[in-house]
């Protein structure tokens, strides 16, 4: 949710009706941030390979989702949203926003760069492969498109304006990651979507653990990182959905009053903390439905229900079926999978 209040002077702006002092947004705790990007989830919609020669351009985008950009070999350049062209060189990162198009391209010394037509785009084995016919690519990259989130509700990148970039070197090894999640769609075997989200997640946690050692904080451009107090509840939340949260209790873990506390969580995600909570919640039932054995009423008070009745009502809404169906729904997926 944008922020359209207007700042006051010497504080630091955070929801319509609260402020906090200036310099208040700080680092967030190691502690914290392990505990979300252990909860995180990664959904990996697609990879593409880029592949671009002297004197040509790819365009893409407008797609409804994150993109992240890895520069395996060439330099060339790319432009944003029809942004000014900055310059790619190996081992560059590019995290953009959602529907954002962008265009890649190599100067071939004389002349206009030439387009390369979807005649030449090939889809083989859920990799798109683009790429002039014939001619040697200078630029070689990996483009991902996923979504990061907690719960159903909750997205790392949902207020993301501007692109995220970080230079890597070769030791970071971020490279080898993505070619592995490459081969493991070629591949098709069984976990397969497991596989390229747990790929991808690493590459992520690199970037994060980057931030933490650089002085350009990328974490505080995204509403639900940048308010330190309340981002420590959401973390205590992701870490336990099952305890026994309350809005008293969140507001004593971020260090607030009540009041404070409701106001500045809904202004950075746009919904009550017990909404949030709930999602939580159901996913770990979703989790613990479909990873263990769990009876219906454990699944329920690790979810942090008391009734089973309300835990099904609850699951019911959120996942359009009950809990047995969906366990059953989903082994039978399964099952389909390894034949």
């Amino acid at each position: 949710m944008r922020n359209t209040s207007k700042a006051v002077p010497g504080r630091a702006r955070v929801g319509h009706n609260v402020s906090l002092p200036a310099g208040s947004t700080v680092k967030l705790s190691a502690t914290d941030l392990n505990n979300l990007m252990q909860a995180l989830n990664i959904d990996v919609i697609g990879l593409t390979q880029l592949l671009v020669p002297h004197g040509h351009r790819v365009e893409l985008g407008n797609i409804d989702a994150v993109a992240i950009h890895y520069n395996l070999s060439g330099v060339g350049r790319m432009s944003i949203n029809g942004g000014p062209k900055m310059a790619l060189s190996p081992h560059l990162l590019i995290i953009m926003p959602p529907n954002t198009p962008f265009m890649i391209e190599v100067d071939s010394g004389s002349g206009p760069t030439k387009l390369i037509s979807r005649d030449c785009w090939n889809r083989k084995d859920g990799i798109l492969r683009i790429e002039a016919p014939n001619e040697q690519p200078e630029i070689v990259q990996i483009c991902g498109f996923f979504n990061a989130s907690f719960g159903h509700s909750v997205r790392l990148f949902g207020e993301l304006r501007e692109p995220v970039v970080e230079q890597f070197e070769p030791a970071d090894k971020i490279d080898l990651k993505l070619r592995e999640a490459m081969d493991e769609l070629l591949k098709e075997e069984v976990g397969v979507g497991a596989m390229t989200a747990s790929l991808l997640k690493q590459v992520i946690v690199s970037l994060v653990r980057r931030s933490l050692r650089s002085s350009q904080q990328w974490t505080e451009r995204f509403s639900i990182l940048t308010d330190r107090q309340v981002t420590r509840a959401f973390a205590d939340m992701v870490a336990r959905p099952g305890a026994a949260h309350s809005v008293q209790s969140l507001a004593h873990s971020a260090g607030l009053s009540r009041s404070a506390f409701m106001a500045r969580f809904s202004d950075i995600f746009g919904q009550s903390p017990m909404v949030i909570l709930r999602d939580l919640r159901m996913r770990q039932a979703a989790i613990d439905l479909t990873t263990t054995t769990m009876s219906i009423d454990v699944v329920a008070q690790n979810a942090g229900y008391e009734s089973r009745s309300s835990f099904v009502r609850a699951f019911r809404k959120a996942h359009k079926r009950d809990p047995s169906d969906y366990r059953r729904i989903a082994k039978e997926s399964d099952a389909e999978k390894s034949i």
